[in-house]
């Protein structure tokens, strides 16, 4: 498979019936929903799950999308959905990397990356992040 790193986190669906549109392809609200389910079971792999940022006292909350459309996907599709952490400043900001890619043929079908800022979990206010996320959050060259 050619992803644009050499170790991505990955996850895997099947495009079902219910994540198409009336266009017939996959409906882009559902490419976000799964973005963010690969972000979590990632960030829990790497031992900051949503518990551990209640305890931190601080989480990740998203600035900013971007979603680049390549290809689009069918029911019956089986996607590989690979993310990574791209930037760390180590203060507030970090930036997670996706790339979803058609099994049968190898083909991506979208690349996408997500800002997020690093905020306190009573106030939503920036927060500098704790130690903890600069040692797990490390960008992938």
């Amino acid at each position: 498979m050619t992803w644009l790193v050499a170790t991505p986190f990955i996850m895997k669906v099947l495009v079902e019936p219910k994540h198409q549109d009336d266009f017939g392809h996959t409906n882009n609200v559902v490419y976000l929903q799964w973005l963010e389910q690969v972000a979590w079971q990632h960030s829990a792999s790497l031992g900051l799950d949503i518990a551990t940022y209640y305890r931190l006292g601080c989480g990740c909350v998203v600035r900013k999308h971007e979603l680049n459309y390549c290809l689009p996907s069918y029911v019956g599709d089986e996607l590989a959905i690979g993310t990574w952490i791209s930037a760390n400043d180590a203060k507030l900001s970090t930036v997670r990397s996706y790339q979803v890619v058609r099994l049968q043929d190898q083909k991506t079908i979208l690349t996408a990356h997500t800002q997020f800022v690093t905020v306190d979990m009573k106030t939503g206010k920036p927060k500098r992040m704790p130690p903890e996320f600069i040692q797990a959050y490390l960008p992938v060259t």
